[in-house]
């Protein structure tokens, strides 16, 4: 009995030491507990299994009693990766170990006199404090950065409108001018214009789509009366299809009264009349390889109201209202992506609501014409297209003679420095007539229109005109030069002050056909 109770009490302190050597991180080899299942050789004492423990090489020696506190706080056992073991005596079921706590960046404490620290237990738990001041740091320097300026301080900023950006503004102001109307005999007055303008660009990831629109009202304050509206509203839809195919839609809507400058003029006339102009297009485009390929229908429909007579009478303009569709064929061949020649055929109709006017004659017409020119993209700095061609209608009565003439249409766009912008546009248009013989004029239009942004809140803008129209069976003439000028100062992104001083000069050898105007305009211009 003796015997055996010195053996039960050796394996127990074993049984302990080894719960205690586990929990540390001490390798040792698996062995059974039992008294009855080792393999003992002699009896086996207390100083014996001291000897075992302090043989290990892994671990610092360190007093078994503060071994054993440290191996039971849950924090250093939590850091080990393992569950803390608890002594439990024979007979009795260890109670469940209390949830983990969470780590917290706390300092170790320090072991007793003559301990050494526990290393791996020390490095772990002063992992935290570093980590959170790298972050307050880190955040630190975040906060100490600034904004970056922006581009345009004084852009107005829109309104969000489902997926669409909307800049509205609108313009009113005082108009000093020599020549109301613009017409030979016009005379001074003061007007006060208003301006209403609406951009809306769409917000999509493929497709596009932008509106544009204005109106202006015009009414004399003083001097020749004068009351009138003009606008224009136009929307345009880009889709990009499957395949290299795209397509473009457009619908356009303008209204305004007849310039004096028209060619036809009407006797006795209080006011030119006004006209209406519905235009559409759908177009569709196609990309093999380096070669384009692009199909575009077009309709423009011209309504005029009746004239104002100056007895207080109408005089009705319905045969001069008219539908024209027309249809154009695109090839081009993409020499690099910065240029693309390109030929183009155009052919089409033009209808009459009356088959035959006042004078008895059949101005319906057929079209054709062709050109050729140039696309050329070379960035932002330089871009647009340039052609050239000939352009003829036949009239479906033979007295008429046709009207045919070299045609040349295109626009260029250039931005020699930054926020400098240039544009020249030129078209040529066929314009109709109403007396007996005379088949139509010619007009050659050019525009030259810059624009600067002197400082982030001043913008200068300028315009240069050209017109020349030529008469078909007829040697009269009209030249037309147009220049404007203006500066716009922006006091912050949604109020600025106008002003703008315009000249335009009418001089034709017809009779009665010289004009001058000159004006100026001062006003404000609120914006979103």
């Amino acid at each position: 009995m003796p015997r055996f109770n010195s053996i039960s009490g050796t394996v127990r302190r074993v049984g302990k030491l080894r719960t205690l050597m586990l929990a540390t991180g001490i390798m040792v080899p698996a062995f059974p507990v039992q008294a009855q299942d080792m393999e003992l050789r002699g009896n086996m004492n207390e100083p014996l299994v001291l000897d075992i423990r302090v043989q290990q090489p892994v671990r610092p020696t360190q007093p078994l009693r503060a071994l054993a506190n440290e191996e039971l706080t849950p924090d250093s056992s939590a850091a080990r990766g393992i569950e803390p073991l608890v002594d439990t005596p024979l007979g009795e079921t260890p109670d469940a170990p209390e949830p983990r706590p969470r780590r917290r960046a706390a300092t170790v404490e320090e072991p007793a006199t003559g301990a050494p620290p526990n290393p791996r237990a020390g490095a772990v738990v002063a992992e935290e404090p570093t980590r959170q001041n790298q972050r307050e740091e880190h955040t630190g320097a975040i906060e100490q950065i600034g904004r970056a300026p922006e581009d345009d301080p004084f852009a107005a900023p829109g309104i969000q409108l489902g997926t669409f950006l909307l800049r509205p503004s609108l313009e009113q102001g005082l108009t000093a001018t020599s020549n109301a109307d613009g017409s030979a005999g016009g005379e001074s007055a003061v007007l006060s214009e208003t301006t209403l303008r609406l951009n809306a660009t769409s917000d999509w990831s493929r497709h596009s789509a932008e509106i544009t629109g204005y109106t202006t009202w015009r009414k004399s304050l003083s001097g020749q009366h004068l009351d009138d509206v003009r606008g224009r509203i136009e929307g345009t839809l880009n889709l990009d299809l499957e395949r290299d195919w795209r397509a473009t839609a457009r619908l356009g809507y303008e209204a305004a009264p007849e310039s004096a400058s028209s060619p036809i003029a009407i006797p006795g006339t209080a006011s030119q009349p006004t006209s209406h102009q519905f235009d559409g297009s759908a177009s569709i485009e196609k990309s093999l390889g380096k070669l384009r390929f692009g199909l575009t229908g077009e309709a423009l429909r011209t309504v005029y109201e009746d004239a104002k007579l100056s007895n207080g009478g109408t005089l009705s303009q319905k045969h001069r209202s008219s539908t024209l569709y027309t249809a154009r064929l695109h090839t081009g061949y993409e020499i690099s992506p910065a240029l693309t020649p390109f030929v183009e055929i155009e052919g089409g109709r033009r209808i009459y609501d009356e088959r035959v006017d006042p004078s008895g004659y059949r101005r319906s017409s057929d079209r054709l014409g062709a050109r050729a020119g140039m696309q050329f993209d070379l960035g932002e700095k330089f871009g647009g297209e340039l052609a050239a061609g000939w352009l003829r209608e036949s009239f479906d009565d033979d007295r008429l003679a046709a009207l045919s003439a070299a045609t040349i249409d295109g626009t260029v766009r250039w931005s020699p420095q930054r926020g400098t912008d240039l544009h020249l546009r030129g078209s040529t248009t066929f314009e109709g007539a109403t007396a007996a013989g005379e088949s139509g004029s010619v007009l050659y239009a050019l525009r030259l229109t810059g624009e600067r942004q002197i400082r982030a809140n001043l913008t200068a803008n300028a315009l240069l005109g050209f017109d020349w129209r030529e008469y078909t069976g007829s040697d009269d003439r009209d030249l037309i030069y147009t220049a404007e000028a203006g500066l716009t100062w922006w006091m912050n992104r949604y109020t600025g002050l106008t002003v703008r001083a315009r000249h335009e000069t009418l001089d034709g050898n017809g009779a009665g056909r010289d004009a001058k105007t000159n004006s100026i305009f001062l006003g404000i211009t609120a914006r979103r």
